[in-house]
């Protein structure tokens, strides 16, 4: 047993030195960043992708055969997705093969321009208070950029520090999030807006491969506008505390970088391609995230625990007697320690990029139910949203007043290049606005999940390839 002591505490000594240095380095050097408020949007209802809709897209869709339809129907009920999503209006009404730059920006202008008028609103935050700007749309780009036309709406000031990213996928928020704190080091009682959206319409598929048909059947319509702050005065009016912030980029391995990409299809249509080595490229990031950010956020007990249980599993087994091995049970069975997240987290904000994404990230941190049902339901009603999907999983929380002051929420998103960004937020009083969820809130979780797209669809499955027809 004295050994055993002897030993933790040798393995223990570098790690609690590693997180000492950590603590005073980030006293030294890291500003507070407090969240005031976010406000996410809600299309209006004309635009929801409902089987009718969905219906006619796809009959008039004339790259889609029995085989392709089969597959997209096998996709749209397998991804955990609902009917009440939202996807462009030129889209709804039949133009997504004729979307020009003017549909883009309208789409975009009309998020901003909610989301923003609202956050200034509810807080009284005035547009020329604003020192930081930084907005995230991935596949689109203009001149001048996105975030220039929100300075010139709101007429901002000259010496405001401008942000605008593209090419950072779903993981983009909390990079955003990241540059603020970073430049947050650098200036006092400063506030921040970080804007975070995708362009759905510009990207939305026309074609029939497979694998960038996947998108259609999960990006939806959304975004989010956030309003943050480093004075310490404000403390009292914000929502949440930034304790700590990871990123992760594997952008040096060719297949994770190759895993989600941007390109045109054989036939010259602009997509997003998602390849068989996503799951893997996820896990990677997600295993080499959590391996840096677990020292940062779970009490010294946890990882004592952690360390004492992998030396011992390290240790020689004793052998085994011969009645095992006479019915086949040689070897050692013992498998590798886990991470009990749980132990220093109190809520689970994950990215809602599918059902199988979901799903892996619960297996690995052993979530239960509870702790998923954000997730899905935030997937269920508004899809994936792209950098903006966290943000709609923090506000079912809300609505559903699980955030209690003092709690922990960790935060993980995914994202192309192939990333994992992650970070923990600590709620600052007891939260309890419906927000984006007014409407729907008391429906979540609904007691039935069947499909609706199947229960359309049906027909789809059965169809003989030789007798189908859209006639």
């Amino acid at each position: 047993m004295e050994l055993l002591m002897m030993a933790a505490l040798v393995l223990a000594i570098p790690l609690i030195m590693s997180c000492l240095v950590k603590l005073v380095d980030q006293w030294k050097n890291q500003s507070s960043c407090y969240i005031l408020h976010y406000e996410c949007f809600k299309p209006s209802d004309d635009r929801k992708f409902d089987t009718e809709i969905a219906d006619k897209y796809i009959m008039r869709n004339k790259n889609l055969g029995i085989h392709e339809l089969k597959f997209l129907l096998r996709s749209i009920v397998n991804c955990g997705i609902g009917e009440e999503t939202y996807i462009p209006e030129k889209v709804i009404m039949g133009g997504e093969e004729s979307l020009c730059l003017l549909d883009a920006t309208s789409e975009l202008d009309e998020f901003f321009y909610d989301t923003l008028d609202k956050l200034f609103h509810k807080t009284g935050v005035s547009p020329s208070e604003i020192d930081i700007l930084v907005v995230n749309v991935s596949m689109f780009t203009t001149e001048p950029s996105l975030a220039a036309r929100i300075i010139n709406r709101y007429k901002m000031r000259e010496d405001i520090k401008v942000f605008n990213l593209s090419g950072m996928g779903c993981s983009a928020s909390l990079i955003s999030i990241d540059i603020v704190q970073n430049v947050f080091k650098s200036y006092k009682k400063a506030f921040a807006v970080v804007v975070a959206s995708e362009s759905i319409g510009p990207n939305w598929y026309s074609g029939n491969d497979k694998s960038m048909m996947l998108v259609n059947c999960l990006f939806r319509c959304g975004g989010c506008s956030i309003l943050l702050t480093n004075n310490p005065t404000l403390r009292h009016r914000a929502m949440f505390r930034l304790k700590c912030l990871v990123r992760t980029h594997l952008g040096a391995s060719d297949e994770a970088h190759e895993c989600a990409v941007q390109k045109e299809d054989e036939q010259g249509l602009l997509g997003f391609h998602l390849s068989r080595n996503l799951p893997t490229a996820a896990t990677r990031a997600l295993s080499e995230n959590l391996r840096e950010l677990a020292p940062k956020i779970l009490p010294l007990k946890e990882l004592l625990r952690y360390i004492i249980v992998s030396w011992l599993i390290r240790q020689p087994s004793p052998p085994l007697p011969d009645s095992s091995k006479s019915t086949g049970g040689g070897g050692n069975n013992r498998t590798g320690p886990t991470v009990r997240f749980k132990t220093g987290v109190d809520h689970f904000c994950l990215h809602t990029g599918g059902k199988a994404v979901i799903n892996g990230v619960g297996k690995s941190l052993e979530l239960t139910e509870y702790d998923l049902e954000p997730a899905r339901m935030t997937l269920h009603r508004f899809g994936n949203t792209s950098a903006s999907s966290p943000w709609y999983v923090l506000g079912y929380m809300e609505a559903k007043r699980r955030l209690k002051k003092g709690d922990k929420v960790l935060m993980i998103t995914f994202g192309a290049g192939f990333k994992c960004n992650s970070c923990l937020w600590e709620v600052m009083r007891d939260l309890k606005d419906e927000n984006v969820w007014r409407d729907y809130i008391d429906r979540y979780p609904p007691k039935d999940l069947v499909n609706p797209f199947m229960v359309k669809f049906s027909w789809v499955m059965d169809e003989n390839p030789e007798n189908f027809s859209r006639d």
